[in-house]
């Protein structure tokens, strides 16, 4: 058994983009990333539109096949596409599940919500017989804050909130122990997305839940995780505790990040700097050599646009990617 819960090493996925033979491209959404998880943490991952963190957590379920990589759960292997070994996914579902980012797209308006619910229920044959079956929907209904009128009701009866919350009763039906989390809040009103964050908080102290939380608010990232990880076009360029990324980041990419938070107090606002990246995000299809980053960094040498930098370890927990970090911090 390994220390680690949820073990990540090297995971790519590419998507073809068009062309043939030679000529063939892909659109590099992961490439060459690696972290781990506790039992019990959640770890944060973020990074603006396009990064490739929701492909990140869709990879691991095996929603998507991974073009590389190795993935431990539990001290088990999931996969490990160099070695050409794939476990058989079903008995992995019950213990790991997604939350959805759309809370209308991801669940079927032709079926009322105690069906939404018990699919999973019944797919894994975990209730007797029928009383119990609605019984266990009811208990998740209620975790998530609806009761048992709910679920003769179909989804477009529903806020969107209410919805994002049968999209995670739906994840708890089958009692799982890891969570990937992607953007549940990002398409909820502000209002609604505190209480859901707390509700998150409560189920993992509750059940005792690993997360993998997906999101572009770092803001909202900062108060739920236990660590932090940066993403920037398919690559991870720095992690680290989550008060010690948001207070000390290292990565001129990060900094920028941490920068664009909103400061409630006026004062503190003008005194501090917007870091303001120039240039546009370049094309996954075709990245720029060495360091993804150089294109937008002022820091950038020859030595960015040759190599690319090692994920290592800078200070004990911080990890980062870049080759001028003396010059950065």
């Amino acid at each position: 058994m390994s220390d680690d819960f949820i073990k990540v090493e090297h995971l790519k996925q590419y998507f073809p983009a068009g062309g043939f033979g030679k000529n063939k491209k892909f659109v590099q959404a992961v490439d060459d990333v690696s972290f781990t998880i506790q039992k019990g943490e959640t770890l944060g991952l973020v990074g603006e539109s396009g990064c490739g963190k929701t492909t990140t957590g869709r990879a691991l379920l095996r929603l998507y096949e991974p073009t590389g990589g190795r993935f431990e759960y539990d001290g088990e292997v999931i996969f490990d596409v160099e070695k050409k070994q794939f476990a058989n996914m079903l008995p992995y579902r019950k213990k790991m599940q997604i939350v959805f980012q759309d809370p209308y797209a991801s669940l079927d308006p032709r079926m009322t919500v105690g069906d939404i619910v018990g699919e999973a229920i019944d797919t894994h044959h975990l209730a007797a017989n029928k009383k119990e079956r609605y019984d266990m929907v009811i208990e998740m209904l209620e975790r998530v804050g609806l009761n048992s009128e709910h679920a003769n009701r179909y989804p477009h009866e529903f806020s969107g909130g209410q919805r994002q919350r049968v999209g995670i009763a739906r994840a708890l039906a089958v009692k799982p122990e890891f969570i990937v989390c992607d953007e549940p809040i990002s398409a909820l009103d502000v209002s609604i997305q505190a209480q859901v964050l707390n509700m998150f908080e409560d189920l993992q102290k509750d059940l005792g839940l690993t997360y993998l939380f997906i999101a572009h608010d770092l803001s909202a990232v900062k108060h739920i995780s236990n660590r932090i990880g940066v993403m920037y076009l398919g690559t991870m360029v720095e992690l680290a505790d989550s008060y010690e990324i948001t207070q000390h980041p290292i990565h001129p990419y990060t900094q920028s990040l941490i920068s664009a938070i909103p400061i409630a107090d006026p004062k503190l606002a003008r005194a501090s700097k917007r870091i303001i990246l120039e240039g546009d995000v370049p094309s996954p299809v075709n990245p720029p050599s060495g360091c993804r980053f150089r294109t937008r960094c002022k820091y950038a040498t020859e030595q960015c646009a040759l190599e690319k930098p090692e994920f290592k370890e800078v200070e004990p927990g911080h990890f980062a990617a870049c080759h001028n970090l003396d010059k950065c911090n």
